[in-house]
This record gives C-alpha cells, sequence and structure tokens, in this order.
C-alpha cells in the first residue's frame, strides 16, 4: 500500500509516523511544499501542551485531547525533546464568569483531567502571586513544549523507517482513477490512498481531490507580545481566561515559553493571507475567496462587537493591555514588546459557525483532516489514530 501524505506540519508527519508503525508493509510518502516540517501552525504557536479542559465532553477534542496530551509527553521524553508539566491557573474576574468556571470544572472532570481543584483568590495568589480574579481552577496537567523539535524528531523517525519526505513539494494538482497520481512543485508521485493534512491549505486539496465539502479554511492571525525581561516575574506558568461561549475564541493570555519569557495573547483578526504572520501580508487570491464566502458574512452578522474588539486591540498596545489587566492587574503597556503571531487554520460552514471540533471526511481512498486547529498539535498522535482507524480497511486491503 503506498499513502501519501500532504502537509508536513505536526498532524501530517504525526499520520506518517503513526502509520508505518502500525502498517509496516505500508510505503509512506510525505509532501511539503516547504523547505522544512512544521513552519505554519506547527511552528507558530505559544508551545502549550493543552489537557482538555475546554472541550465538551464527548466531542473528538476533548477525547483527544485527553489521550494526545499524554502520548505527546510519551514521545517527548523518549526523543529527549524539552517539555514541562507546570500546570496552568483559568481565572474567573467577574461575578458573571463564576458559574462558567464551574461548568469548566465539570467539563475537565467528564474529560478525565486528573487533579483539578477550585480556588479561591487566596489560592490563586499561591500559584500566581501577580494575578487578580474571584475564583480560579488549578489544572496541573497543562504544559509547555518545544513542537518544532517535536516535529524535527517525528520527520526523523518516519526516514529512519523507511518513510520518504519530499520538501519543496507544493501539491499542484491530483488525479484519481484506481491509485492517485500527484503533480507537485517537485516531481509526480503515484499512490493508493491519500491523507490530507494540509492545514491552512486542506480545504484547497480537498477540492483538487475531487471532495464537495462546503466548509472553508478562513485564516485568523492570532498576534501576541511579549513581557519585558524585568517584567517577567508577573507570571509564574500559564494564566488563562474563562472563555465567554458566546464567542467562538478563548482570549488573551499568559504562557511561559519552554526556553524562556512570556508570550501576552493572542488576539484574532481575519489574515489577509493564508500564510499572512505581518499585518501588511497580503494574497489576493486568499483574500478574495474569504471576502467572498457567504459564512465569512455571517459570522461578521453573528460575531459583530468581539469582529470590532479584536480589530481594535490590533492597532492599539493600550487595548491589548487592558484585556490583559483584568488576569494581571499590574501589567502596564510599556511592559509590553512586539511577538510573533501565528495564522489559525479554522474551518469556517456556509451558516457563519466556525466549527468547534476536528473535522474528518472520508472519500473513496482518501481521507481529509479539515478542522484541526488548538489543540491540534498536543492532540496530533491520537488525531492519527483516529484518521488510520477512519481508513483502516484500505491499508488492510
Amino acid at each position: 500500500m503506498r499513502v501519501a501524505v500532504v502537509g508536513g506540519g505536526i498532524v501530517g508527519l504525526a499520520n506518517a509516523y503513526q502509520l508505518m508503525k502500525r502498517f509496516p508493509s505500508s510505503r509512506v510518502l510525505v509532501l511539503e511544499k516547504e523547505d522544512g516540517p512544521g513552519r505554519h501552525q506547527s511552528g507558530n504557536n505559544s508551545g502549550v501542551l493543552h489537557s482538555g479542559l475546554y472541550y465538551a465532553p464527548g466531542s473528538k477534542k476533548a477525547r483527544l485531547a485527553v489521550e494526545g496530551i499524554r502520548r505527546m509527553v510519551e514521545f517527548c521524553a523518549a526523543h529527549e525533546i524539552p517539555y514541562e508539566i507546570c500546570g496552568k491557573v483559568v481565572i474567573a474576574t467577574r461575578e458573571e464568569e463564576i458559574p462558567r468556571l464551574h461548568a469548566l470544572f465539570q467539563h475537565g472532570t467528564a474529560n478525565g483531567l486528573v487533579g483539578l481543584r477550585l480556588l479561591n483568590p487566596a489560592e490563586i495568589r499561591e500559584l500566581e502571586p501577580n494575578a487578580g480574579g474571584l475564583a480560579g481552577i488549578h489544572v496541573p496537567q497543562e504544559g509547555i513544549v518545544d513542537f518544532p523539535a517535536v516535529t524535527r524528531a517525528m520527520a526523523h523517525e518516519i526516514r529512519e523507517h523507511g518513510g520518504e519526505i519530499r520538501f519543496s513539494s507544493k501539491v499542484v494538482r491530483l488525479e484519481s482513477k484506481k491509485s492517485w497520481r500527484i503533480h507537485t512543485t517537485g516531481g509526480v508521485y503515484e499512490a493508493d490512498f491519500l491523507i490530507n493534512c494540509a492545514g491552512l491549505h486542506c480545504d484547497r486539496i480537498s477540492t483538487m481531490a475531487g471532495n464537495r465539502d462546503s466548509t472553508k479554511i478562513v485564516p485568523f492571525r492570532g498576534e501576541y507580545y511579549k513581557i519585558k525581561e524585568g517584567r517577567q516575574f508577573l507570571v509564574r506558568n500559564l494564566i488563562y481566561p474563562v472563555p465567554d461561549p458566546k464567542f467562538p475564541f478563548l482570549g488573551v493570555h499568559f504562557t511561559r515559553l519552554i526556553h524562556g519569557g512570556i508570550e501576552a495573547g493572542p488576539n484574532a483578526v481575519l489574515a489577509m493571507a493564508r500564510e499572512g504572520y505581518k499585518l501588511t501580508d497580503f494574497s489576493l487570491r486568499d483574500f478574495v475567496e474569504s471576502i467572498t464566502y457567504r459564512g465569512f458574512w455571517r459570522f461578521l452578522i453573528r460575531y459583530p462587537a468581539m469582529c470590532w474588539r479584536e480589530l481594535r486591540q490590533s492597532f492599539s498596545k493600550e487595548l491589548f493591555c487592558r484585556s490583559l489587566r483584568r488576569l494581571v492587574p499590574d501589567i502596564r503597556a510599556e511592559d509590553l514588546e512586539p511577538g510573533g503571531a501565528g495564522v489559525r487554520a479554522q474551518a469556517l460552514s456556509p451558516n457563519g459557525e466556525l466549527l468547534q471540533d476536528f473535522y474528518f471526511v472520508r472519500q473513496q481512498n482518501a481521507l481529509h483532516v479539515l478542522n484541526a486547529p488548538s489543540p491540534g498539535a498536543t492532540a496530533s498522535l491520537a488525531i492519527a489514530d483516529e484518521v488510520i482507524d477512519l481508513a483502516q480497511e484500505a491499508f488492510v486491503a
């Protein structure tokens, strides 16, 4: 069985890695348009190991995050990749957030998280002395990791076990009869089965393959600030807000990075390009696809206040800082310096809803991963097994 995996990010590499472990006779080829692994979502995130607190019980995200963090920690330990289970504090800063905080606690318990603890203000300050809040949850299983190092280790393992990775090989056309003929910028390849893990471009690969799914990737840029060195004492580990269910994004938070430093953010604004990491990055094709998609306009109509707030925070450090100050009251605008940015490959339905769960679509001789945002990196090894299980009959035929 010849299997081609499109996408050399962490989800694609995890699929290739797990496939070779479970079906050693398979001939696995990874096709990646960049010149190395994990150059987009996998390498442009804050490196948090998500334990499964936020996700609805019974959802794929809940199940695969809980399993995924265990598997990812085992992988990192086996390959000497830097990681740390440092714990996280989720804080309610307003009275109306306290019932939602208790609901999160119930979600986490139902999802199988161990050691969750409700906190009063004094207990919050024991863990995070500079945090404010009326109540909180301590999530001891949460952690931080070097995800780019994970992608490099996976790529090494794939090659060590006989798999093939072709970088600088952007897929430009797919032909399917009994097998796939895959035209790329680096050559033409044949495969019996296709696994689409193309992230920011997964909907385009799906369309090339003849799959008529109505969802579309709309890219959202998440912008971060870093806390200046002399003020990093304000945050020990991870400080998160209670999400508002009226809005589809989590909100700004604080993250200690595995190699040092504290990151604050992100906000969420429409990216003018699918790989638009800077405010000035622009792709006419990507922009036109977003603004002509009816789901995007329905999304704006559904969440106008949130969209306006996120846009204003993108242009105003003071407004951005005001959101951070809810969690850490002593943070000041002058404590912040520009950080990096990531682009979230978020699937949007035609009715304007962001898909909240992972979304996989089976096609004859193909499987498409069409929505795997956070906690996709944490859950990547578990996602891979889920994908392989969905397509297993093809691999044993």
